[in-house]
């Protein structure tokens, strides 16, 4: 089978919120030569909205059909989706999918079974929603100058801290709006423990930069644990927190990963991306900072981008991994300093991060916390101990 044909005749796994979106996409699209042949979910009696012959509960309905030249996987299941997706690539189906767990853990295996079978695996949808952002960085930021990636990748947790800052809504309130409109996952903690933001992270330092980066590795801090006394320090100095992940070159050519909270301040390009949207920012050598904005979380946005991702696939686009076949990539590290705010409500908790030093410090009966700087090293030491307990962590600014 050629490496990729015009018409795109798809096999689809998964018909949730975006497997859903996707076929209505799709259906008013009427010019984007593809069609979703057939449907394979876990439930196949299940009442849908489709005609019950479109769907199968046997993936090697799909996988096995010679008409079906493109998979599309958009399921929850990392372990399921990775299988899929080996067995599509190795069947002559290339394949898009938007499982950013599932990717992350297996990124240098797929780069590698691509290369084997001459099939692409596109995934734009797994990083952003509706921004192209691995497409840019594979195409338009394809030199080694990229010196940042900064951005805001999860819309759940960035629209549960809108309605806290916003509308005054406990985090709670904020939270069950947001599964309300289907903007968070079905485990809330994957988007507000930042393993959702982690994962997209890891796939954005391989195209950006050219590193295989361990999700489990990376330092990790969410907002489950926002206060009101975290609102009230940010009000209080022009600040709006936000869920920042962010990849940052230092001392040549060494590269720090971390996901957490950042007090964004008004010069901060991210200062005014609000509720479901997501905001990414990628600086170079020569030319600054650049800023990409749209929506991050919802079924229509993330289906057009899966639609993209089916459309590329019309003019044979596929990957080419250039910054870890063309450059030397750079080395990861954790020596990178940061200035974080540190806000706890034990005494014993005082001493689980060690500051270098410290510019602010108050105490009260109620809750304490503490503005100083550390390294990304000293955090890493620290997260088991911070996770789970009721402080939060958010840094101002990367040194």
């Amino acid at each position: 089978m050629a490496a990729y044909e015009r018409k795109q005749t798809i096999g689809l796994f998964g018909f949730g919120v975006v497997g859903e979106s996707l076929y209505h996409v799709i259906s008013r699209s009427p010019a984007s030569q593809a069609e979703i042949k057939r449907i394979c979910i876990k439930h196949a009696r299940k009442e849908r909205s489709l005609p019950a012959e479109m769907f199968c509960s046997d993936a090697g309905e799909i996988i096995g059909d010679a008409e079906i030249n493109l998979v599309v996987e958009l399921i929850d299941d990392p372990e399921k989706a990775y299988e899929i997706v080996c067995s599509a690539l190795k069947a002559g189906k290339n394949v898009v999918s938007g499982n950013k767990k599932m990717l992350a853990a297996n990124m240098d295996n797929l780069i590698r079974l691509q290369e084997e079978t001459g099939m692409a695996l596109l995934y734009d949808a797994s990083a952003c929603g509706s921004i192209p952002v691995i497409r840019n960085l594979e195409e338009y930021y394809d030199t080694d100058l990229l010196l940042s990636i900064t951005g805001i990748l999860n819309g759940s947790s960035n629209y549960i801290l809108s309605r806290a800052f916003h509308n005054d809504a406990t985090y709670e309130e904020a939270l069950a709006k947001a599964r309300e409109l289907g903007f968070a996952e079905s485990n809330p903690s994957l988007d507000v423990d930042g393993y959702d933001a982690v994962y997209k992270l890891s796939i954005l330092a391989q195209h950006g930069f050219g590193v295989t980066a361990d999700p489990d590795k990376l330092f990790r801090f969410g907002i489950s644990t926002l206060d009101r006394a975290d609102i009230r320090f940010a009000r209080e100095r022009g600040y709006r927190i936000k869920p920042v992940a962010q990849a940052v070159k230092y001392s040549g050519n060494r590269l720090a990963l971390f996901v957490m909270p950042k007090m964004a301040g008004p010069g901060d390009h991210i200062y005014n991306v609000e509720d479901e949207y997501n905001g990414v920012v990628i600086e170079g050598t020569f030319y600054d900072k650049q800023f990409m904005f749209g929506k991050g979380a919802g079924g229509y946005p993330t289906g057009s981008s899966v639609l993209s991702d089916i459309m590329a696939r019309t003019h044979g686009y596929r990957y080419e991994y250039k910054k870890r076949r063309y450059f030397t990539p750079p080395a990861e590290g954790s020596s990178v300093k940061l200035e974080v705010y540190f806000r706890y409500n034990k005494p014993e908790q005082s001493n689980l991060i060690d500051f270098e030093s410290i510019s602010e410090k108050y105490i009260t009966s109620d809750y304490s916390y503490v503005v100083g700087i550390t390294s990304l090293e000293k955090l890493l030491v620290a997260r088991d101990k911070l996770y789970g307990q009721p402080l939060f962590l958010a840094f101002t600014r990367v040194l």
